[in-house]
């Protein structure tokens, strides 16, 4: 009887065909290592999409979650880094973001964002790439007259920033990657200054009371009191100022992930075009 084919092992079959994490994090790693050592020093340590779409196939990973690991590595250094220093820590942040993947073309998905900012949050465009598009509060008075009546029950929550952003990724052709953040450090600054303002103000009244016959411990009252009282309230309002943005943002992102933004775009320019033709007077006979 011929000898019948050999067959690898068990663990062996289990291995090329399933990854744990610790073995994955090394093919990776070695991947990397081998791929710096490369004859090709020029792009020794860089991996085009193609190549690492591929690896992954290896290893087990789809295309689809690759690609979006990948654009979202690539919104990472568009989103804002943890806050620190005194400012962060005394009045809280002052910059968020936020992220999901959503339906749609990657240029249309920011089209309607763009459409979305300045018609909805009375912002216009600072900057624009190709994949990116950077806002600022508009300052025209008719805008600034808008926002204070808030017609509609509208508060323009993003309309209080420095700068908002969005940046959309490609996955596929039906999917985008959208980051979208916001700074907020002009408000923050604003209000920590009017803080200062008080804060020295109270100096002046305990310096003044100091040369009264009133107790040390009463005369710096006016200082301890305004400076607890602005700093407690200015946190609290730069709190309700990012929370509400924060809202602001999350529900963009609801909008584009339903669909609605295209939708009613579609129906808007409907609308403009069947309102242009009702205004055209009749042909007189």
């Amino acid at each position: 009887m011929p000898d019948s084919p050999s067959r690898p092992p068990s663990s062996s079959r289990s291995l090329t065909s399933r990854l744990d994490r610790a073995s994955l994090e090394r093919v990776l790693a070695r991947a990397a290592e081998l791929q710096g050592t490369a004859a090709d020093a020029e792009s020794s340590d860089q991996f085009t999409e193609e190549q690492l779409i591929e690896l992954g196939k290896e290893v087990g990973l789809s295309p689809q979650n690759l690609r979006q690991a990948l654009a979202e590595e690539r919104t990472r250094s568009s989103a804002p880094e943890n806050e620190g220093g005194l400012a962060a820590t005394v009045f809280g942040p002052s910059r968020i973001t936020a992220a999901r993947t959503v339906p749609g073309n990657a240029a249309d998905v920011l089209e309607g964002i763009d459409a979305w900012m300045q018609r909805q949050e009375t912002l216009i465009v600072k900057r624009h790439h190709a994949d990116r598009i950077v806002w600022e509060p508009s300052r025209d008075i008719g805008v600034v007259i808008k926002r204070a009546f808030k017609p509609g029950g509208r508060d323009f929550a993003l309309s209080n920033a420095f700068e908002v952003a969005a940046t959309v990724i490609a996955l596929d052709e039906t999917r985008s990657h959208v980051v979208l953040d916001a700074d907020f450090r002009t408000r923050r600054a604003r209000v920590s200054w009017q803080v200062t303002g008080g804060i020295g103000l109270g100096g002046l009244a305990t310096g003044a009371l100091l040369f009264t016959t009133l107790p040390a411990v009463v005369a710096a009252a006016p200082l301890v009191g305004i400076a607890a009282l602005g700093v407690v309230g200015a946190r609290q309002l730069q709190a309700r100022v990012i929370t509400r943005a924060q809202l602001a943002l999350e529900q963009l992102l609801d909008r584009l992930e339903r669909g609605d933004l295209k939708r009613r775009g579609i129906d808007g320019l409907l609308g403009a075009i069947v309102a242009a033709a009702t205004a055209i007077p009749p042909r007189r006979p």
